[in-house]
């Protein structure tokens, strides 16, 4: 398919319109059959369950053009479960995993034309969404749903070049124990906007937040999971129930031990001890991994080792040899990449 005379090498990370979205219809206990098309437009009623409480539930994904010219997105089942486990949290109709996967593939192939070449360094974004559509004025889950996935081609996160992030440790909590921290809703997003805000107008990339319970461990940032190496070498990452379980993280645990052959390990991780980390980094769809050089606890500043010029040596390991796998360089894991055409 002859691809759109896009500029794809100067691609933001934004939103490009596309010409193809899936639609299905949750109505009468049941899903329709589905549709695409062309209407990027969303028409609800003004007392839909989406405007008035929230109910939303979302994924992040993408497609890319491999090395010998096929397009493959990354480990979908993982997203349609993780969907489902954020519907049934907020009593949402789940919409069943392998029509999620068939929806994705359909929505990616509609528009294959926008998948950026390979080398370009871009690729397209794939957003399934899911929301309350009809008119709800009592507190309750909405009785009619509509699921949507839209794409968008978006260029490198990292425009110029990695450049290490500075982030603080916040005062405000991401999310509750006992909450909705481990599911993608749209209301952990709402909430963290003030937080971010404030966090740039004081000169810091991101925030860490910590456990709302006693605020002594490290949790997540707003949207994205945190990565330790130690000194030794060893790749740790937080363990809590309310960090959002990243598909990207997990992908990077299974690299590192199985193509690095690095011991890994998902545990509870300290304040007081991340000064003793050799190397920080964010890991997420969008940019795979964003280095951390400085955290700043009010106004004390813990630098790491790798600094704040470029990814550290095992970061840097990880993120190429996941990008490796995404781009069809290295092998991937069987069932890790799915081939669209």
């Amino acid at each position: 398919m002859e691809k759109k005379n896009i500029d794809w090498s100067n691609l933001g990370f934004g939103y490009v319109k596309t010409d193809y979205r899936f639609v299905s219809d949750f109505k009468d206990g049941k899903w329709d059959e589905g549709r695409m098309t062309e209407d990027d437009k969303v028409v609800i009623s003004e007392c839909a369950g989406v405007l008035q409480y929230a109910q939303t539930v979302f994924e992040g994904m993408k497609a890319y053009t491999t090395q010998d010219g096929r397009i493959v997105t990354f480990r979908p089942d993982l997203n349609a479960s993780r969907m489902a486990d954020s519907a049934r949290r907020l009593e949402m109709p789940v919409f069943p995993e392998d029509r999620f996967i068939q929806a994705v593939v359909d929505t990616v192939k509609a528009n294959a034309a926008y998948v950026p070449p390979y080398g370009s360094g871009a690729t397209l974004y794939i957003r399934p969404y899911m929301f309350g559509s009809n008119p709800v004025i009592g507190v309750k889950p909405a009785d009619e749903y509509q699921f949507r996935i839209f794409v968008t081609p978006v260029g490198p996160y990292f425009k110029g070049g990695v450049k290490p992030l500075t982030i603080r440790v916040s005062d405000f909590d991401r999310a509750a124990p006992h909450g909705t921290g481990h599911i993608k809703a749209g209301l952990n997003y709402a909430m963290s906007l003030h937080a971010i805000m404030d966090a740039h107008n004081q000169g810091f990339d991101e925030n860490m937040y910590l456990d709302a319970g006693t605020r002594t461990k490290v949790e997540e940032t707003g949207g994205a999971n945190f990565l330790f190496i130690t000194k030794e070498g060893k790749v740790v990452t937080p363990k809590s129930n309310s960090i959002l379980p990243s598909i990207t993280r997990r992908s990077l645990m299974y690299v590192a031990k199985e193509y690095l052959g690095l011991e890994v390990e998902e545990r509870e991780v300290y304040l007081e001890e991340v000064k003793d980390f050799a190397e920080c980094g964010l890991c997420g769809t969008a940019a795979v991994i964003s280095p951390v050089g400085k955290i700043v606890d009010h106004g004390k500043e813990i630098c790491f080792p790798s600094g704040m010029e470029a990814m550290g040596p095992v970061t840097q390991k990880l993120y190429d040899t996941l990008t490796g796998i995404q781009m069809g360089r290295l092998e991937a894991p069987e069932g890790w990449l799915k081939v669209i055409e």
